[in-house]
């Protein structure tokens, strides 16, 4: 009976620390999105369950719906360039952690023009190496995925 005790108190505890540790940095991390009437960033858990949701589990954005410079980023994009900016293309990490989490060099960033901006302002399309497409116009903050027809 003397032993019992002891290992009773040492599972509980064990329990405990292996349930804290379990929800420190294990869960998700809050998605951001934008309203698509407004452009608003939100965290509004009823505004997030109003917007359509695509296979990434975010907004969607219709290709049409996009400004024209997006579009026009697109078609390059289908062409394989020229692209206007040195960092079109590059790897996108995916620090803020919004897109769906894949490995390293899966996403590609391309600048969109952002008229009135003098430097690559803050739109870009985001691709992904399995024909994924997602918009942002607030530098990460937020993205849409984008439904184009062949999707």
């Amino acid at each position: 009976m003397s032993l019992r005790l002891p290992r009773v108190l040492l599972a509980l505890v064990l329990c405990v620390l292996l349930a804290g540790c379990s929800s420190v940095g294990g869960g998700t991390a809050p998605v951001r999105t934008t309203a698509p009437a407004t452009g608003q960033s939100t965290g509004d858990a009823t505004a997030e369950a109003a917007a359509p949701t695509g296979t990434s589990g975010l907004p969607t954005v219709r290709a049409a719906d996009l400004p024209p410079e997006a579009r026009r980023t697109l078609a390059l994009i289908a062409r394989g360039g020229p692209y206007p900016y040195a960092k079109d293309g590059a790897v996108f990490s995916n620090f803020e952690r919004i897109l769906p989490r894949k490995e390293r060099g899966h996403y590609r960033e391309y600048t969109v023009k952002t008229p009135g901006e003098s430097d690559r302002g803050a739109r870009r399309i985001v691709t992904g190496r399995n024909g994924e497409i997602y918009w942002t116009d607030d530098h990460y903050e937020s993205f849409r995925e984008v439904i184009t027809d062949e999707n």
